[in-house]
């Protein structure tokens, strides 16, 4: 019994020996304490968020504040201290910048002057490159814009606007058919205040559409509010569709993508009446 009561207390007085490196907990001297050290420091970026350089930033932020859309033209870009020129296209445009096609980008931060066509349509504006991708491509941003080269840059984004828009539109896992009250303030085409109450009659993670009495323009922004949980963003007006005898159906798009401004579980983008989850629904549903 002696011999027993002894084995028992020399395992009970050193457990730690028995635990392995796989067994240990987490301290605060482990995973939890990268964590605070993380979240204290948020001047160092993780792995998967160092910027290869500040022009990434400065294009990430660009995305975030000025939404870009595809738009495919011509373009010569000519670099304005050795006037060197580079002919290629336009892949996507904003209001402050585009995107290159080149397998030469130029250095950050290099002056430009670009020249986009697009039909009988011409752009012209003193540029900076802000990204730059060897091999890929480069980011230009506006920095000197004539009011009638801003037009220009207007009319075309209200036209990829509402293409995106369409597009967006006839994919029907992303949008749903709802009624919900909204109110709608801006200025009208006269350039007028108004403000009124209305609905949807679809919505999705980036817009909807509603029926609005008061006559807007296309490119115009507006403010959305939810009446239900009164959270209320800007928007920008899409798409007009006019009907004979009945209020304009216009297609408003968030100026940032907010799927919760509705309070509505959207479908995921790849689902369909053909997924393997709607099969199930329908088949329980016939059975009940």
């Amino acid at each position: 019994m002696k011999r027993r009561n002894r084995k028992r207390g020399s395992k009970a007085a050193n457990p730690p020996k028995t635990m392995g490196n796989a067994e240990k907990p987490a301290s605060p001297s482990g995973i939890s304490s990268d964590a605070e050290q993380l979240a204290s420091s948020p001047n160092i970026p993780s792995e998967a968020e160092k910027p290869a350089g500040p022009s990434v930033a400065l294009a990430g932020a660009d995305r975030r504040i000025h939404p870009r859309y595809e738009f495919v033209a011509a373009v010569v870009v000519r670099v304005a201290d050795s006037g060197a020129r580079i002919e290629t296209r336009v892949r996507d445009l904003s209001q402050q910048g585009c995107y290159v096609d080149t397998n030469n980008p130029l250095p950050l931060g290099t002056v430009t002057d670009v020249r986009i066509t697009k039909g009988t349509q011409l752009f012209q504006a003193r540029t900076r490159v802000v990204y730059s991708r060897a091999g890929k491509g480069m980011g230009l941003m506006f920095t000197a814009l004539e009011p009638e080269q801003l037009r220009t840059l207007e009319t075309w984004l209200a036209e990829s606007r509402e293409t995106s828009w369409l597009a967006a539109n006839r994919r029907r896992s992303q949008r749903v058919l709802m009624t919900i009250p909204v109110r709608v303030s801006g200025q009208s085409a006269v350039g007028l205040p108004f403000e009124e109450e209305t609905h949807t009659q679809a919505i999705s993670a980036h817009g909807g559409l509603i029926l609005v009495s008061t006559q807007v323009n296309r490119g115009q922004r507006l403010t959305l509010s939810n009446v239900q949980t009164r959270a209320a963003l800007e928007c920008v007006v899409a798409h007009i569709d006019r009907h004979p005898g009945g209020h304009p159906q216009v297609g408003v798009e968030f100026m940032l993508p907010n799927p919760i401004f509705w309070h509505v579980a959207f479908p995921p983008k790849d689902w369909t009446p053909r997924h393997p989850d709607a099969k199930s629904h329908i088949k329980m549903g016939k059975s009940s």
